[in-house]
């Protein structure tokens, strides 16, 4: 599956009550609940002594991608031109790979 199928097909579960404005806010913030809920995942497995559960992370990441493919289409993009772009900044950033001397002197142009 491409992330454009994926895109198409979990837009189907879209609301199509919402307006172009509440889904963006909707993709955002589902973003931010769905990265904090992986992030719980992984803080009870190294600070409280879990097994990492992989199947719940692999889920919540899941549903990070949902919130991912609802903010694309909220700004009438697609996830691959998403994806692509992130690959065009980072290749920018770093052109041999990571090196951890661009990193702390890098001019700020997005995160990552």
């Amino acid at each position: 599956m491409t992330a454009n199928e994926y895109q198409r097909l979990a837009m189907a579960t879209l609301n199509p009550a919402l307006s172009r404005k509440e889904v963006l806010i909707n993709g955002v913030m589902g973003l931010c609940g769905e990265a904090g809920e992986a992030i719980d995942v992984v803080k009870k497995h190294l600070a409280q002594g879990h097994d990492l559960d992989r199947d719940r992370l692999i889920k919540e990441l899941g549903d990070v991608a949902w919130y991912l493919a609802e903010t694309a289409t909220a700004l009438d993009i697609s996830l691959e031109e998403v994806l692509e772009r992130n690959l065009e900044k980072l290749r920018a950033r770093y052109p041999e790979g990571f090196d951890a001397q661009r990193s702390l002197h890098r001019e700020e142009s997005g995160s990552q």
